[in-house]
């Protein structure tokens, strides 16, 4: 009897590769017509199988599972959620300390920040109180200034108190007009020759802390 190879896989359980590798070693009787390559199996064959078939079936054989029990089940779940547990612990951890690093690191820079603002109130402190002492400088020196020159101008006023111009002096006195212009032209006759009668930018003046003017200024 002659079988293709896939009919004597099937038969004999036996792969592909291992057929070939038979009929390459010439272990297997076979024929090729039309391309198709037949072996050539003899009827007692089989009817009962060969040894090596069996063989490899038994070697071949997968072996049975244990049977899967309610006690293995729970503790395959007992252990999967020990594993979690655990892996649950450990991310906590994790996010515990990046939450503590985070923490840290804005208590670093929120003291390096309010060390910076110290700083700067400092600086602002230090130029504000130069500027308050300058400007306390410069009122302290106007003020001198202003005082210095009220008291020039009182000396001023107090040297010149009894200097007075004849004319305004004149314009002071409870007199008529004609005989205002008496007194004027009677000084403007006298202005010369009199140490008495002083005169400045054309104008005469009149010095009675020195000199006596009643025979002048008569009406």
């Amino acid at each position: 009897m002659r079988l293709t190879i896939d009919e004597y896989s099937k038969r004999f359980k036996m792969s592909k590769e291992m057929i070939n590798s038979k009929l390459r070693a010439k272990k297997l009787d076979y024929i090729i017509e039309d391309s198709i390559t037949y072996i050539l199996v003899d009827d007692a064959i089989l009817v009962s199988e060969p040894q090596e078939i069996r063989q490899t079936k038994t070697m071949t054989k997968v072996p049975s599972r244990p049977k899967t029990t309610v006690a293995t089940v729970i503790a395959l779940y007992q252990r999967e959620n020990a594993q979690l547990k655990q892996k649950i612990l450990q991310l906590e951890e994790k996010i515990d300390g990046l939450i503590d690093d985070k923490e840290q690191m804005l208590r670093d820079e929120m003291n390096k920040i309010e060390q910076l603002y110290n700083k700067k109130d400092e600086q602002l402190k230090n130029i504000l109180e130069l500027i308050n002492a300058k400007m306390l400088q410069e009122q302290q020196e106007r003020t001198v200034h202003e005082v210095e020159t009220l008291e020039n101008k009182a000396q001023k006023k107090e040297q010149n108190f009894d200097v007075v111009e004849l004319k305004e002096y004149l314009k002071g006195l409870n007199i008529k007009s004609y005989q205002r212009k008496v007194i004027k032209r009677r000084f403007l006759s006298v202005y010369d020759n009199d140490i008495r009668v002083l005169q400045k930018d054309g104008k005469l003046y009149l010095d009675f802390s020195k000199y006596d003017y009643s025979d002048l200024l008569s009406y």
